[in-house]
């Protein structure tokens, strides 16, 4: 209890300290913590993630091969106008820090590597060639919000819930696939049934219509799942009705096949309905999603990425980041009390740290890219990086260990995939609302859920650490999340770039109701 009352008292310390921000001591703070690259792989241990990177915030460092005859080595830079800046050192592997604050933020970069020996230097002999982008650092303070948090969260909600797609299930137990991101079972109707709980629990006159919408939907997942003695018992399909919306999704990977960690939406979502409804149906269905977990975690406590869904076979060696069943396993401690399922939370972190973050190849988990096939570190991702993080710092006493992991991944998502800002286009506009954050290697774009997931990631660092840049950070992506909101309607978009379209189409409902969640969880921490 002494414990419990320390760590309130902490909570309210730093939530009271949110409403100020020294932004002259944050950008500092922020350019000191740039000159250190993000887990080079100079210790014989961590190999370097970043041979397919094409962008870097925190000065890196590369994995070229040394000479024998060398005594250092030369290091130009240049951009597309010609300047150039040049370092020297002792090894090829160094990385580029006593030079990288001198190189303007938005410079395209070509670096070449040169070694050194007795006769000069061998300018002949390139060791290593990159291009690569030398972002924008963070320089707060960035926009302020257009709205409060949770009025940006129910207007968010409230649109998901009138929308013609969502209206549909008033009526019907099917889903209306003109709304083709239905066939993501897993993934768009899990969504969907926990924005309705929400819509339940804020809005009392939409309860009635939105737990039965919820129902509706729970109904129709119900139906598609599997039965209790089936290989992937209680699971419904990531995918449903044989349309892949992504051409490059092979049969194999697609229409009969499932994304391992997928299932957890719907296990969410249906402790959300019961939690709305007290109906034990959907209590003891997650449950048992969950005993189906237990049966796939392998001794080492990993899982596979893919499964095939009529049998349970893993569709090739990858193994999926356990963030999401991680997360709903300490919800299970948390909010019921239950601790059947900790061995299986213990194994899971420990295969993350010893395997998942010692590699460093925090791979994307997407239903509609390939997993085939992918090379080490070819699809990186803040997806599972950044959420595996907030995990982390939310741990009741995280470890020195799980605090260097955190950061770690933390750091990784941000230089790889934060967007502080950017040059405009020819007509002077910005390609994209910035700042924001990009989703994978794979799809170069500005996702709301993405923004999310690195601003949760730095607010659960700000609220367990106190670190004032995490929480300049989370605010100025957050704030960027309501301005990109409809005003009127409170339609959030899923892209942030400015050719996208912006109708209800090409809105991914987990994305949206991943934004509504982390405004409210940012409207508690700001005390609005």
């Amino acid at each position: 209890m002494k414990q419990l009352v320390i760590t309130l008292l902490l909570a309210q310390a730093l939530t009271i300290q949110a409403r100020e921000v020294n932004y002259k001591r944050v950008n500092a703070q922020a350019r000191k913590e740039y000159r250190e690259p993000v887990r080079p792989g100079t210790n014989g241990i961590n190999p370097f993630w970043n041979e397919f990177a094409k962008k870097f915030i925190f000065a890196p460092a590369f994995d070229f091969p040394e000479r024998p005859l060398a005594r250092a080595y030369l290091f130009i830079l240049s951009d597309t106008d010609g300047k150039k800046w040049e370092m020297k050192a002792r090894s090829p592997k160094a990385d580029l820090s006593p030079i990288w604050e001198q190189i303007p933020g938005g410079t395209q970069l070509t670096l070449n590597v040169f070694p050194i020996t007795k006769s000069g230097i061998e300018t002949t002999d390139t060791l290593g060639h990159r291009t690569f982008l030398r972002d924008f650092p963070f320089c707060g303070p960035y926009n302020m919000k257009a709205r409060p948090y949770k009025e940006a969260a129910l207007k968010g909600m409230l649109y998901l819930h009138r929308t013609k797609i969502m209206q549909h299930w008033l009526e019907n137990q099917t889903p209306d696939m003109s709304y083709r991101l239905n066939t993501y079972a897993c993934k768009i109707l899990g969504s969907s049934i926990s924005n309705e709980c929400l819509v339940a629990h804020y809005f009392p006159d939409e309860r009635e219509a939105a737990l039965r919408i919820a129902r509706n939907i729970a109904a129709f997942l119900q139906s598609v799942s599997q039965p209790k003695d089936g290989p992937l018992a209680c699971f419904p399909p990531t995918y449903y009705n044989g349309v892949l919306v992504n051409a490059s999704i092979t049969k194999q990977e697609g229409e009969d096949a499932t994304m391992c960690m997928e299932a957890l939406t719907v296990a969410n979502a249906l402790l959300d309905l019961y939690n709305e409804t007290n109906d034990r149906q959907y209590y003891d269905w997650a449950m048992g999603i969950t005993d189906t977990y237990r049966r796939l975690q392998r001794p080492d406590g990993s899982m596979p990425i893919k499964l095939v869904y009529s049998t349970a076979a893993p569709v090739n060696n990858r193994n999926a980041m356990l963030h999401p069943l991680l997360k709903y396993l300490r919800r299970l401690h948390n909010e019921y009390g239950i601790d059947a399922y900790e061995d299986m939370r213990q194994k899971g972190e420990k295969w993350m740290h010893n395997v998942a973050i010692r590699s460093f190849d925090m791979t994307g988990q997407f239903e509609d890219v390939s997993v085939m096939n992918l090379k080490p570190y070819q699809n990186l991702t803040n997806c599972t990086a950044a959420p595996y993080a907030d995990y982390l710092y939310g741990k009741p006493s995280p470890t020195k260990d799980d605090l260097q992991d955190a950061r770690d991944l933390m750091r990784l998502s941000e230089d790889q995939f934060v967007f502080w800002d950017m040059k405009p286009e020819a007509d002077g506009i910005r390609k994209h609302a910035t700042p924001c954050v990009f989703e994978q290697y794979k799809y170069q774009m500005s996702v709301d859920a993405s923004a999310c997931n690195v601003a949760g990631g730095f607010i659960a660092c700000y609220m367990a650490t106190g670190d004032e840049v995490a929480l300049a950070k989370a605010v100025a992506l957050t704030n960027a999340m309501t301005l990109v909101q409809d005003a009127r309607s409170g339609y959030i978009p899923t892209l942030w770039q400015r050719s996208k379209s912006l109708s209800a189409d090409s809105m991914w409902m987990n994305c949206a109701i991943h934004t509504i969640n982390h405004l409210l969880r940012m409207s508690r921490v700001m005390e609005e």
